[in-house]
């Protein structure tokens, strides 16, 4: 019999709960959706308000893996969908953001999650969360900025360590805070708050910025994508600032061999990594480090925070 419950008053049909997802560990999909449920309260100040792109993996990691953008067929009435451009002609917003939101062209839809009921429905398709840097209703407008940290072999999250304490400190020269999170894969996301700034400007700057460590940390950095120069060295990807890209949301689930999350860090962890398995966190290690240290990643989501892009016009 397929469950049938409520969440703040939405009927939602919860299927297959015994389905093992993580055949490594044994974690079934009734153990997803409970994770969702117990992280609400940290997951939904990031995915507010932002248009919620879905790497569904209903059989688990190792079956079908399909990223979707638009609302998925049968999506209920209740659920909010905001107007984004098409995925062929978002690319182009961040020249159109140069004049004003950069919202022209909005022909597509994708679901906020705006709500726990939306997250438990979202969740009960085997989704990672990833999101935009800009918000709803203003497509190619970021007010944040992103640098993901993906160690080539045999360099690791260790080395991303170093990578992000030299940018982190390179950013604070600038007046700019910065926030660290795992993926949930092998690198580190780095996150800033921004006062609204166009995508394609925030993209310059975080490619000067991996173009700077790269000449400061040689044996360390690369900022081009180019397999040949990354073995080893920590390639500081700043391409998500583009307006059409995504990244994973703070806590996701990730479809990997174990059910890790994108966890956010403190600095003091960061810091003190010596190996891959310190900055390793599956489900069951998030609601304890909730519970003992808060959200690290609560900054960005809160008023005041945000600061001016260096050279960016008022």
């Amino acid at each position: 019999m397929t469950p049938i419950t409520r969440v703040e008053g939405r009927r939602l049909v919860l299927s297959h709960l015994d389905k093992v997802l993580y055949p490594e560990t044994g974690f079934t999909k009734g153990e997803l959706l409970h994770y969702y449920a117990t992280v609400a309260d940290a997951l939904l100040p990031h995915l507010h308000d932002r248009p919620v792109s879905f790497l569904r993996y209903p059989d688990g990691p190792d079956g079908p893996l399909f990223f979707t953008k638009n609302p998925p067929p049968a999506t209920p009435a209740w659920v909010r969908t905001t107007p984004v451009p098409r995925s062929d002609s978002r690319s182009r917003s961040d020249s159109r953001s140069r004049s004003g939101s950069g919202s022209g062209g909005l022909s597509a839809e994708q679901v906020v999650v705006a709500d726990l009921a939306t997250l438990m429905w979202s969740a009960n398709l085997v989704v990672e969360f990833h999101t935009p840097q800009w918000p709803a209703g203003r497509p190619g407008v970021a007010d944040r900025m992103v640098l993901d940290l993906d160690p080539g072999p045999p360099a690791t999250v260790v080395e991303c360590c170093a990578a992000a304490l030299w940018l982190r400190d390179r950013l604070a020269a600038d007046g700019l805070e910065t926030y660290a999170k795992t993926s949930g894969s092998k690198g580190l996301h780095l996150a800033v708050a921004l006062e609204p700034t166009p995508s394609a400007r925030v993209s310059a700057y975080a490619k000067r910025l991996a173009q700077e460590a790269e000449r400061a940390l040689p044996g360390l950095v690369v900022h081009r994508m180019a397999r040949d120069l990354r073995p080893g060295k920590v390639f500081v990807d700043h391409s998500q600032n583009a307006a059409a890209k995504t990244t994973a949301a703070p806590y996701t689930l990730r479809a990997r061999p174990r059910p890790t999350v994108s966890a956010p860090l403190s600095w003091a962890e960061v810091t003190a990594c010596r190996t891959p398995s310190d900055l390793v966190f599956l489900a069951d290690d998030i609601p304890p480090r909730l519970a003992r240290d808060g959200d690290h990643f609560a900054p960005l989501t809160q008023p005041g925070r945000a600061r001016p892009l260096p050279g960016a016009a008022p």
